[in-house]
């Protein structure tokens, strides 16, 4: 029998963001969450802590993220909710010389576009094959939130390779968000935090860091789930009475704002992005 609960994927779902995301949900008591990572170890255990299920997936792998989703579909005939959230940050230095007369040894920089970028546009693929499946009675969301970052809106020079693949997120969700909403009333979202203390560096790069300008998780956690809910909050706290589509949250410290694209510098490029299906 199918589970009459709605259902959460998370990827990146055994540590840090992904996680604590998780934990939020369990509490609401509502939710069948699954939870995708690479690490068996952490997953497991998160899995178990929550009463969710793990599977483990290498979610650059579209064959094993693919797999994953069918029988997560399949066990619970819908999906309400998908957490694009899994993502890497670079280990090597892409401006490191080599010795000359010889090719240099491949960057492991591309494992992070395939990750940051690639796995989070065929995440996006998925979750809207298993949306439309999903009956929309009013009972689910029907969301899709990126997990970009501030990389995504500043340059990153000691990062390059992870801040050009978190602004290829950040445009993603934009380039997606309108359509999805206009076809299939699927919710599209992204959020682009400041520096959080995850896993993704180990705690002596978190060290470099202005240590007052942490943004703590359980914010990361709030501004998910107000995407999730799809309504944006005021200044205090009231509701805005707006859905929540195509938009981009930034995080900084305690605080969060709707980050808009860019203006067009002129009617001309009004006119020509307009015929591209794009809302300004």
């Amino acid at each position: 029998m199918a589970d009459s609960k709605l259902t959460a994927i998370i990827t990146g779902g055994g540590s840090g963001m992904g996680l604590a995301v998780a934990e939020a949900l369990t509490q609401r008591g509502n939710w069948s969450i699954h939870l995708l990572d690479m690490n068996a170890e952490s997953g497991n255990n998160a899995a178990n802590k929550l009463e969710a299920t793990f599977h483990q997936v290498n979610v650059a792998d579209y064959s094993s993220l693919a797999g994953a989703f069918k029988k997560i579909f399949q066990a619970n005939r819908r999906i309400d909710f998908v957490y694009a959230n899994a993502g890497i940050m670079e280990r090597g230095d892409f401006f490191e010389v080599h010795d000359t007369g010889d090719e240099p040894p491949p960057p492991f920089s591309t494992l992070v576009v395939d990750i940051n970028t690639t796995a989070v546009i065929q995440t996006s693929y998925l979750a809207q094959h298993y949306f439309r499946q999903t009956p929309n009675d009013g009972t689910g969301p029907r969301s899709l939130v990126i997990t970009a970052s501030c990389g995504g809106l500043y340059a990153v020079p000691a990062s390059p390779v992870y801040g050009s693949s978190k602004f290829a997120a950040l445009g993603w969700t934009r380039n997606i968000a309108s359509s999805m909403w206009e076809k299939d009333s699927v919710r599209v979202n992204a959020i682009c935090p400041g520096a959080v203390r995850t896993n993704l560096l180990a705690a002596d790069g978190w060290d470099k860091f202005p240590q007052d300008n942490f943004v703590p998780i359980e914010k990361i956690v709030e501004v998910v789930l107000m995407l999730l809910d799809g309504d944006g909050k005021q200044a205090n706290g009231a509701s805005s009475g707006k859905p929540l589509i195509g938009q981009t949250v930034e995080l900084s410290g305690t605080k969060y704002y709707f980050r808009q694209q860019s203006d067009y510098c002129d009617e001309a490029m009004a006119a020509t992005m307009g015929s591209t299906g794009v809302q300004g």
